[in-house]
């Protein structure tokens, strides 16, 4: 229960140091390409998974066939 209590202290210090930090120019800029590198990475995520998926339609296909 201890651990759950600094966890959710550690986490809501964490929140308000990052508000703080955003409301700068040089904090907004490194949030904005924090975004961009997330979505970036999560756009080829989902671009290998859809190839993948593909192949293993394709590869599906070919076994039923």
């Amino acid at each position: 229960m201890k651990g759950l209590l600094l966890l959710t202290i550690g986490v809501a210090a964490g929140f308000i140091a990052a508000h703080q930090i955003a409301k700068t120019p040089e904090g907004a800029k490194f949030f904005a390409d924090v975004d961009a590198k997330a979505r970036d990475f999560g756009g080829a995520v989902v671009d290998g998974y859809k190839a993948r998926e593909a192949e293993l339609r394709t590869a599906a296909e070919d076994l039923l066939k």
